[in-house]
């Protein structure tokens, strides 16, 4: 997994490369904690536009983002997810909590 990331008027931009799954999903939650604790943020934005697969193990990752941030009141966008990471993503009820962006 390969994970690039910028920050511009205030928001932070993430795209995750590869997959997120449960041999990845400790790289990828340190990551993002790492970003979202270090700068001052108010929107995260997730693309996942080359991101080949994911399971279970992935929405916890996002669960866990989305619990660290909204005391912040900070909220979460999904960028262009993949038909088959869509399913996954619609079928777990993230976008109730999340915003699909794309």
């Amino acid at each position: 997994m390969k994970i690039d990331h910028y920050t511009q008027n205030g928001n932070l931009y993430v795209k995750l490369n590869g997959e997120l799954d449960e041999h990845h999903s400790a790289y990828a939650r340190m990551t993002l904690d790492l970003l979202t604790d270090s700068k001052s943020i108010q929107r995260l934005y997730i693309d996942m536009s080359d991101l080949t697969f994911m399971d279970s193990t992935g929405i916890g990752v996002l669960i866990g983002r989305y619990k660290k941030l909204k005391p912040r009141g900070i909220p979460i966008f999904i960028q262009s997810p993949p038909p088959a990471v869509d399913k996954v993503l619609g079928l777990s009820g993230i976008y109730n909590i999340m915003i699909k962006a794309g």
